[in-house]
């Protein structure tokens, strides 16, 4: 893989900036992403202040990554403070632990907890990486609801026409959405050679051919379709592609249309594009944290808002639940949802971020963070999951005392 040398890079971009803005006009973010330039253009192989500095400003520099943004609310949903919760884990060690810049918990409609590390706060936008996937989900269930795509069971071809004659021509959106289409992939993070590090950098073969769809239609099938569980930002990426050319809209303002708006964020977020102006719909949403949990809350409430459904009556209750087994007692995949067995689920992204859901508790925990470990750490995504059922087993023992 090429890099691009470090001083290089941080003269063209100090230069194309301060040529136009000048240095002491920055945020702060800007500022510290350019004190702290990356070697390369393939983040999963920077280091940890380089990540730090450049997970709250991806969407800073165009030099790096292209951009559209996702419009606020005009009417932000209220996240009215609760009394703290008593019989947590120590916060400070867990969050030291997790390099978190960010933990939330919503109950009961209510933000029981908000804490903030590595010099980040309320107001940053932190990327989402895979947590977008549930996003993306979402925002299937409502061009579904909307009649852009009339079924689960439809093929990929029939919306990316590009795509027939490959592997996937025998694919359907559900098998693309529950990763089980049977297609090669390898999602190994710490391989430069992986299908996930290399598949953006691929050059199209034709011109008007979109670079993800030239490079998936290449790969060859390993399983027949619906008997294998991958998992493959790949084929997240295709489900956006998929989303566009079904709805005729890019994916952020479908996002703002859909999601965006009617949940009430209070903060406008952005959404990091492909070398081919595609929306990367596996990854790179920048949001604040509080947007993070009002999506976590808008699920809570069947993606229901101002009164009015999203997605089909009953197509969260599928998307959440298990439709994939991942080969890990209790747990499972649904439509790009983490699933338990006690009905909970999460959104999961590499470096720590997440979004945690309990139907049956009410709640909401919001994380951000920048794992020392690197993005898949075993150890640490452990002590996510301890501190998960902590904070399950805090309120049940809150509920118990009150009754």
């Amino acid at each position: 893989m090429k890099t691009i040398p470090k001083i290089a890079l941080g003269t063209l971009l100090a230069l194309a900036v301060a040529g136009t803005l000048g240095w002491f006009s920055l945020d702060k973010e800007t500022r510290g992403l350019l004190k702290t330039v990356p070697t390369n253009r393939d983040l999963l192989f920077w280091d940890v202040p380089q990540r730090d500095a450049a997970f709250r400003a991806l969407d800073r520099i165009s030099l790096l990554a292209k951009w559209r943004v996702v419009e606020a609310s005009s009417t932000p949903r209220p996240l009215p403070a609760g009394t703290p919760i008593k019989t947590l884990p120590d916060i400070d060690a867990y969050m030291a632990d997790q390099r978190s810049s960010a933990l939330l918990i919503v109950h009961d409609g209510k933000l029981r907890l908000e804490r903030y590390g590595l010099d980040f706060d309320a107001d940053g936008r932190w990327t989402s990486f895979s947590v977008a996937k549930s996003f993306t989900s979402t925002l299937v269930g409502a061009a579904i609801e909307d009649g852009f795509i009339k079924s689960m069971d439809d093929k990929v071809s029939t919306y990316i026409p590009q795509m027939k004659g490959s592997a996937y021509d025998d694919v359907s959106v559900r098998q693309l959405l529950t990763m089980t289409s049977g297609v090669r992939w390898n999602e190994n993070y710490s391989d430069p050679n992986s299908d996930v590090a290399r598949f953006n950098n691929h050059k199209p073969e034709e011109p008007g051919v979109d670079a993800l769809v030239s490079y998936l239609r290449k790969l060859p099938r390993e399983a027949p379709a619906g008997e294998r569980w991958l998992y493959s930002t790949g084929e997240t990426n295709l489900v956006g592609i998929l989303l566009s050319q079904a709805t005729g809209k890019p994916l952020s303002q479908y996002l703002e249309e859909k999601i965006w708006k009617p949940a009430g964020m209070e903060q406008q977020a952005t959404w990091i594009l492909n070398k081919t102006g595609q929306e990367i719909s596996g990854c790179c949403i920048q949001a604040a944290t509080r947007d993070y949990a009002r999506f976590g809350m808008f699920i809570l409430d069947s993606a229901v808002a101002g009164g009015k459904r999203t997605v089909p009556e009953g197509w969260l209750q599928q998307a959440t639940s298990k439709r994939a087994d991942i080969g890990l007692p209790g747990r499972g995949y649904g439509y790009q949802w983490w699933t338990y067995d006690d009905g909970s689920f999460a959104a999961r992204g590499i470096f720590g971020q997440g979004i945690f859901i309990d139907p049956a508790r009410k709640l909401v925990i919001a994380s951000n963070a920048n794992w020392a470990g690197g993005a898949s750490d075993p150890k640490t995504s452990q002590a996510r999951e301890v501190f998960y059922k902590a904070v399950q087993k805090a309120l049940d023992d809150e509920a118990t005392q009150g009754k």
